[in-house]
């Protein structure tokens, strides 16, 4: 399907970090959107919740769109540990909702997933590596990504890494914390070097979701910055372009150093490779450094 003027997009979840790329590129082909969350941080979203089908069903129906977008997740490994039915309602029946929804009404739907679903066993896998995950979180949104697989003939499920995007305001992931930690006048940061992932920036994200859409090749893919790292490399980076070699230094710990705050299992390694998407000819991603480098504008 070709997003243009004629296009309508409803996108539940799209208060978040990634919320924001991608309403800016749907709204920037021509399409209208509308975009809903359970907070409502920009003007230009509505109340809804996944959790809720008959409201959902209600809403949507009512707006008649063309293509799905499911955004909604609670992404927070702790809260999730915390949270069990919480978890579980929004990602996993969330993700059953809409794409029941999508069914019924015969349109294509989008369901992000996570290279947290895998376990550490390998150092990088691709879109068909047999994922194995270990805490809530992981399982409840390898619950939605293997739900949507077999029971929504036009599905995207797309895989994201380390996610970076944003800004201050959004970022809850790593970045932010970094830089939190800046502003609030730290000389040192203590960062671990036991972790691999591959940072995924919302801007490519986004900007390739649109590509694999219009490509109406629907399935599983992987999409990934390239590059791989540890979060000490990328800790690294950001101090560099950011100018503060001199003023911060970064103490390399282990993952235990922070066993009280983060308690919720991790993998070693979720580094993903985008296999499919280069294979198709769909890979838009830049180098994780590249995208780093742009983003880091933001928090200067």
């Amino acid at each position: 399907m070709k997003l243009n003027s004629s296009s309508k997009v409803y996108i539940a979840g799209c208060g978040g970090m990634l919320g924001d790329a991608v309403y800016t590129n749907l709204v920037a082909t021509g399409a209208t959107v509308l975009a809903s969350d359970i907070n409502l941080t920009e003007p230009w979203l509505v109340y809804a919740d996944v959790r809720d089908y008959q409201k959902m069903h209600k809403a949507i129906v009512a707006f008649k769109p063309h293509l799905l977008i499911n955004l909604a997740a609670l992404t927070d490994l702790e809260y999730c540990e915390l949270n069990a039915d919480d978890a579980w309602l929004t990602n996993a029946l969330g993700a059953e909702n809409l794409g029941l929804i999508a069914n019924q009404l015969d349109i294509p739907y989008v369901y992000i997933s996570t290279a947290g679903i895998f376990g550490g066993e390998k150092e990088t896998y691709n879109d068909f590596d047999m994922p194995n995950p270990l805490a809530l979180y992981a399982k409840s949104k390898y619950y939605g990504e293997r739900y949507v697989c077999a029971n929504v003939p036009k599905h995207f499920v797309l895989r994201a890494g380390w996610m970076m995007g944003g800004g201050p305001a959004k970022d809850k992931k790593f970045i932010n914390k970094l830089f939190k930690q800046i502003q609030a006048g730290a000389k040192s940061l203590n960062v671990v070097d036991d972790k691999l992932g591959t940072p995924t920036y919302t801007v490519d994200f986004a900007n390739g979701m649109v590509k694999i859409i219009e490509s109406e090749l629907y399935g599983l893919y992987n999409q990934v910055c390239s590059g791989t790292s540890s979060r000490y490399e990328v800790a690294v980076e950001l101090i560099k372009l950011l100018g503060l070699e001199s003023a911060i230094k970064i103490n390399i710990v282990d993952s235990d150093f922070f066993a009280k705050d983060y308690f919720a299992p991790r993998p070693a390694s979720e580094q993903l490779v985008n296999l499919k998407l280069n294979q198709r000819g769909l890979n838009i991603m830049r180098d994780w450094k590249i995208c780093l480098a742009e983003y880091a504008n933001s928090f200067r």
